[in-house]
């Protein structure tokens, strides 16, 4: 059981790390994109972006980092809702020091990135 507990947290921190490093690079061309797009394309975007990433996870990890069977749906359903609740925390932190918030650093989007990784992972790793 606790093996199970330490697969999911590394899927966990898996997404979280790339939620991360993708919210770091967002913001370091914000500046100059400061128009924001309309809603529906950078949902399109977040899940375009979470797809690639989720991709090019499979190149360094193809396997799946947890077992068969309900540890993987379980994965499937509960790390993209942690990985955007941490991505909600991280906006929440943001805002309070007074650092521009982009859309990911809201639950949905954080979640929408962190959904279209553990797709891409759910269905093509091995």
């Amino acid at each position: 059981m606790l093996e199970i507990v330490f697969e999911l947290l590394a899927e966990l921190l898996f997404q979280v790390v790339g939620e991360v490093l993708v919210e770091l690079g967002l913001h370091s061309i914000a500046a100059p994109l400061r128009k924001k797009p309309k809603v529906w394309l950078a949902v399109l975007g977040y899940a375009l972006l979470g797809a690639l990433l989720g991709a090019l996870s499979l190149w360094a990890f193809p396997s799946h980092l947890t077992r068969e069977g309900w540890p993987r749906l379980a994965n499937l359903v509960v790390t993209p809702l942690l990985a955007g609740l941490a991505m909600a925390l991280l906006g929440r932190w943001r805002a309070r020091r007074g650092e521009p918030v982009l859309r990911i650093d809201r639950f949905a989007c954080g979640y929408l990135f962190a959904l279209a990784v553990a797709v891409v992972r759910f269905n093509f790793a091995g």
